[in-house]
């Protein structure tokens, strides 16, 4: 059974700096592609990054600059570091993966992940 479950999340203010974690079991970060997507009420669900097979990554326009996702292969984990935290990027932060291409479309439409964790609230105040 695949399992992705975020941690890392919480409240910081503008400008400070969070990492979320993304734990997979039953699935290997090394071999796939994987993602972190976020959303908030009444808003679509916006692609923040999505890293490939061999780590190449791709980044949404409103956090590129600021956000880094990487991957621990041995602990089969999933990072993404947050830094210069904006108001903007309050929301719920989704672990997504999939077997598929890791591409600028994955990370607009999230076509091809397949498994998803439940979310974590990342809240950014003044």
């Amino acid at each position: 059974r695949v399992q992705l479950v975020e941690s890392g999340g919480g409240s910081a203010q503008t400008g400070g700096s969070l990492r979320l974690s993304c734990a997979a079991s039953g699935y290997s970060v090394t071999n796939n592609c994987m993602g972190w997507f976020r959303q908030t009420p009444g808003w679509q669900r916006e692609g923040v990054a999505v890293i490939d097979i061999g780590g190449t990554t791709i980044y949404g326009e409103s956090v590129r600059g600021r956000f880094t996702i990487s991957k621990d292969n041995a602990k089969n984990i999933l990072y993404l570091e947050m830094n210069n935290l904006k108001s903007e990027d309050t929301a719920m932060y989704y672990c997504a993966a999939g077997g598929g291409s890791c591409g600028t479309n994955v990370l607009q439409t999230a076509v091809g992940l397949d498994y998803w964790g439940e979310g974590i609230l990342v809240t950014i105040s003044s």
